[in-house]
């Protein structure tokens, strides 16, 4: 290992220990994931020709041409970053629509109970099965702001959001259009729809219940009288549209998220195009009941529930703070540093796929599960019969172990990420109160998929 590689995984691991003691240091952990971002990127150009000939053997080039490939390959990773970047965005901004114009108050009714125990037995379910349907990280953002409406404790509202992080990577797990990871692995012919959902489905159900079941001590008591009420914050705005404007921006917006995954099935085009899609439409049919308000109120009214608003409400820094981690860790890619974890993984315990995927799941809440699941999709490739056939036990188990194991650790998926920013839940609480807990729902959901495979299924479906 170079002295390079060795600078740049110092650099990696100083950045993400300040990010942990965020709490204590008092620094944005935004600031610092940019930062770790460019220096580990700057070391990396210093001298990027052993690590272009390690990762991208193909190419012959030297001296100007060795320059401009290699920042070839950060634009690349740049433009990939953006696609979830972008995602992000487009979800918040589309969720916060909705829920302005009240979109989310019906929700808010059918969940809200006095006793704290059986809210979060509601969310828990809720979370997991929206999503299988929608996202991981859609899900998380529209959790997030019913909670708002039912808790208003602060240290309860935690709790809850902690459980949203588990439930909603739980739910994604188990579904072919429910996580990134599940994505890629679907779309390669690794997994089969029918595949993952009938074997994976009760260990991620059980990787959510057992959390939920310990977190529910956490709780007691009722909530205050105060919280059941009806939540008038925003009411005068609310009445900037009628009943059935309201409506209209609540199906357009929901229904929308729900089309994301087809729009993705039909088109092939990267899920945030379909995001982006659904908030032009809803960003255009707001502005048509704009347009008429200003024509019975006058040209001179300030409608503060307009997009070009709600957009100033978007956290940047969660931005910002994503796009510096999955930049750093596209650097680790690059120096060969995942690829080879993968490969001593599996050398180290002698094909053992339950460790090996084991393993990546726990790695994945430290770094970004897509690369990690993407250098283990290019490490192993798929054969005709065994574990590492399609829908072998490798590939269903690397599908639940990344999924699932990026809850151990609030950084370790974009629901956690998206969850901290929203909530400002510290990443050294979360690894205090909540990590063991997550980590105990992952380890029973592995057994459980062990109990399956050994006694019930065989072969797969």
């Amino acid at each position: 290992m170079s002295t390079l590689t060795i600078s740049i995984i110092v650099a990696f691991v100083l950045g993400y220990a300040l990010i942990a003691m965020e709490s204590l240091t008092k620094i944005n952990k935004a600031a610092i994931a940019l930062l770790m971002f460019v220096v580990c990127w700057v070391l990396y150009m210093v001298d990027p020709s052993p690590f272009v000939q390690l990762m991208h053997p193909e190419f012959k080039g030297v001296g100007d041409q060795l320059v401009t490939f290699a920042n070839k390959l950060i634009t690349e990773h740049l433009g990939d970053t953006a696609t979830t970047l972008f995602f992000l965005m487009g979800a918040m901004t589309i969720v916060e629509i909705v829920d302005q114009n009240g979109g989310f108050n019906w929700v808010k009714n059918v969940m809200r109970s006095k006793s704290k125990r059986s809210l979060l037995w509601k969310i828990a379910f809720m979370t997991f099965f929206l999503s299988a349907i929608l996202d991981n990280l859609t899900t998380s953002i529209v959790m997030i702001m019913i909670l708002r409406k039912l808790v208003q404790d602060h240290k309860d509202r935690m709790i809850y959001a902690s459980l949203v992080i588990i439930a909603a990577n739980s739910g994604g797990a188990f579904s072919p259009i429910g996580d990134v990871t599940t994505i890629m692995l679907w779309n390669a012919g690794m997994i089969t729809a029918g595949g993952v959902i009938s074997e994976i489905f009760i260990p991620s159900l059980i990787s959510m219940i057992i959390p939920a079941f310990v977190l529910q001590f956490l709780l007691k008591g009722k909530l205050g009288g105060d919280m059941l009420e009806t939540d008038h914050s925003g009411d005068t705005e609310l009445l900037e549209f009628n009943g059935s404007q309201r409506k209209i921006i609540f199906a357009i917006g929901v229904g929308g998220l729900c089309f994301v995954p087809v729009f993705h099935y039909f088109t092939d085009l990267p899920p945030f195009v379909g995001i982006l899609l659904v908030l032009g439409i809803l960003w255009t049919i707001t502005e048509i009941f704009y347009r008429n308000l200003h024509r019975a109120k006058g040209d001179s009214e300030d409608f503060s529930k307009r997009v070009t608003n709600l957009l100033s409400r978007i956290d940047m820094s969660t931005i910002l703070f994503f796009l510096g981690i999955l930049m750093a860790v596209a650097c680790l890619e690059e120096v060969g540093i995942l690829h080879e974890l993968g490969g001593g993984l599996n050398s180290f315990f002698q094909g053992n796929h339950y460790a090996v995927t084991g393993i990546i799941g726990v790695l994945s809440s430290i770094v970004d599960n897509v690369p990690l699941v993407a250098g283990s999709m290019g490490m192993y490739p798929v054969q005709a019969t065994g574990d590492m056939a399609v829908d072998g036990i490798f590939w269903q188990l690397l599908a639940y172990c990344a999924g699932v194991g990026g809850s151990i650790l609030i950084i370790g998926s974009a629901a956690g990420v998206v969850v901290m920013g929203l909530e400002k839940i510290t990443f050294g609480w979360y690894m205090k109160k909540i990590s063991w807990i997550a980590f105990l729902g992952y380890l029973c959901g592995i057994l459980s998929y062990w109990v399956i495979r050994t006694f019930i299924f065989a072969t797969p479906l």
